[in-house]
């Protein structure tokens, strides 16, 4: 690895086994030092994390798993890292996502690196979410990023990820965004968006298990407005998006920018529903 700069992807996990792995591989394989914060997983997420301990895994440690998806305290982990974590810049970093640099870097920490120079001091990515296209369809177990071709480009807002942010000592704040974009006064965003390959889900089974009616969310999340189209998964009505209205990734591997997507179909989330839930919420609120 480059010593030029030292840059450390925090990566909160709970049973990735499907994607840690790669994930882990890819990072390293960019010059990227991980330090993973492992919600009490059960299945063998730690075991394949301790593989790549001398192969950028600096550190392991556990976060209690208090029975409900809570990205707060996922956040406000990362946060403390953050602050006492020996490095020049980090990442906000899921399991399931695989990063890049524009391709005129040799390597994502290359990238950064440009970014440092010219003085910079947080990266906005670009999300192109893939997924299978039929239910039938199974990418567990194989190598995803390289036979799932089908993705559509998400971006309801501009700037929605800023994930990656140089360490000056400053505080921080990933909770606001949902952890979509870290905050901090005196931001200066690198004018190039890098590229983030996000994977919600490698098969219909896979959905289930990850979104389906054994994940708890956090109360006071939800009543935030956060996880609401995860929150309502239900099998029975999930659907992957229509391959006809998807991309395809080309011989050259570039991902297309054009005709972005507001909202994640799959889950339904849209916005006039967003409201309607809000405003329940705040009803029972006053109810009680």
């Amino acid at each position: 690895m480059k010593k030029s700069i030292r840059v450390v992807a925090l990566l909160a996990i709970r049973n990735e086994s499907l994607f840690i792995g790669k994930c882990l591989e890819h990072l390293y394989s960019q010059g990227i030092y991980t330090y993973v914060i492992d919600n009490e997983s059960t299945d063998n997420s730690i075991s394949i994390a301790e593989k790549f301990k001398n192969r950028g895994v600096i550190g392991i440690e556990s976060l209690p798993f208090t029975g409900v998806f809570d990205l707060t305290a996922q956040l406000e982990f990362k946060q403390k890292i953050a602050k006492s974590l020996e490095a020049d810049w980090f990442i906000h970093h899921d399991a399931d996502e695989i990063r890049y640099a524009p391709s005129h870097f040799t390597s994502l920490h290359d990238g950064i690196l440009s970014a440092d120079r010219t003085g910079y001091n947080a990266i906005n990515f670009n999300e192109f979410v893939f997924l299978p296209t039929s239910k039938e369809k199974s990418y567990e177990g194989t190598d995803y990023e390289q036979s799932m071709l089908y993705y559509y480009f998400f971006a309801p807002k501009t700037l929605r990820r800023i994930n990656a942010w140089k360490n000056f000592g400053q505080e921080i704040d990933l909770i606001s965004s949902g952890g979509h974009a870290v905050n901090f006064p005196d931001i200066s965003i690198y004018p190039e968006n890098f590229i983030m390959r996000h994977y919600l889900a490698l098969s219909f089974d896979h959905a289930c298990k990850k979104y389906g009616s054994t994940r708890k969310y956090s109360t006071t999340e939800l009543q935030r407005g956060w996880h609401f189209g995860r929150a309502k998964f239900h099998e029975n009505k999930f659907h992957f998006p229509n391959q006809k209205k998807m991309k395809v990734v080309g011989s050259d591997m570039d991902l297309d920018t054009s005709d972005p997507w507001r909202r994640h179909t799959i889950f339904g989330n849209d916005r006039f529903s967003k409201i309607v839930f809000r405003v329940m919420n705040k009803i029972r609120n006053i109810m009680r």
